[in-house]
């Protein structure tokens, strides 16, 4: 029983971080109705600004600049890429953020090269033990970290100007720039946004117990894709729950492999995608979708 609580602590921890990478899913599709696939370039992106300066600054002004270059990042791709494109069709706007993520990812992981970069985090290899459970105090700290910015975008989605911007943009484009609505200024939002969020959870991907950061680290931002899909591509709501059901299955499936040899090994990374295809059987919109969605 003590495993199980174990690997439920850690996998609600995972699935809180990837919670985060879908939202930025989720709030780019909102703003522009494209699937975002660059959003792995741009979570590589924050870890590396954050692992590159963090023995110079220190560790927050570190996380700050990684932060804020993802969202530089983003908004830079939105501003001289995809808006160059805006009125094409949205499948060619979704293979247009493929090229993007293959170039700058290239270049970043010819950047990174063979090496494991330390983040430079306060909580080093901590951990926290309540009777027979043990948790990681990265792990603590992702779900704190994760919780207060998933509440901080939903409250700003709710009552800021450009939150009503993007549920309108998101409702109907053409009426919402009719009303006045300034469309390029909500997709470049939604674009610094998901490089902020992707950012921060580039750190916590990138912690404790993991080694560091390296090419692969942006293969992460592939298992929030289910995430986002099985919870509805276009629900801030389907972001989170979609996450925890990842990370906690992806947890689960991990730390019970050794009973189910059967399935074949490497069933921890198979099972994120299992469950968002027997999702999709049932509800092919998501979890919290709306069926008028055009999957990509």
């Amino acid at each position: 029983m003590s495993t199980f609580a174990e690997l439920l602590l850690n996998g609600v921890s995972l699935g809180s971080v990837y919670a985060l990478i879908a939202l930025g899913f989720v709030v780019i599709f909102r703003a522009t109705e494209v699937v975002n696939f660059a959003h792995a370039s741009l979570l590589l992106a924050g870890g590396y600004v954050t692992a590159t300066l963090h023995d110079d600054i220190g560790f927050w002004p570190a996380l700050a600049a990684g932060i804020a270059g993802a969202a530089v990042v983003g908004a830079a791709v939105e501003f001289f890429v995809m808006r160059r494109y805006r009125g094409s069709d949205h499948s060619v706007l979704a293979i247009v953020t493929i090229g993007v993520d293959i170039l700058l990812t290239t270049e970043l992981t010819r950047r990174i090269g063979t090496d494991v970069l330390a983040l430079g985090d306060p909580w080093g290899d901590a951990v926290l033990t309540v009777g027979p459970v043990s948790l990681a105090h990265t792990r603590i700290a992702a779900f704190v970290a994760a919780a207060l910015l998933i509440t901080a975008f939903l409250l700003a989605f709710r009552h800021t100007s450009w939150g009503v911007a993007m549920r309108a943009a998101a409702e109907n484009a053409e009426t919402a720039a009719l009303m006045g609505v300034r469309l390029g200024r909500v997709s470049l939002g939604a674009w610094a946004v998901a490089g902020g969020l992707a950012a921060v959870a580039a750190l916590f991907l990138t912690v404790f117990p993991t080694p560091g950061l390296e090419r692969a680290t942006s293969l992460a931002a592939l298992k929030a894709f289910p995430a986002a899909i099985l919870g509805g591509l276009d629900s801030t709501t389907g972001a989170l729950v979609g996450g925890l059901l990842v990370g906690i299955t992806e947890s689960l499936a991990t730390g019970y492999q050794s009973d189910l040899t059967f399935l074949g090994r490497g069933l921890g990374d198979l099972a994120p995608y299992l469950v968002m295809v027997v999702i999709l059987l049932i509800r092919p919109a998501g979890l919290f979708g709306t069926k008028e969605l055009a999957r990509v």
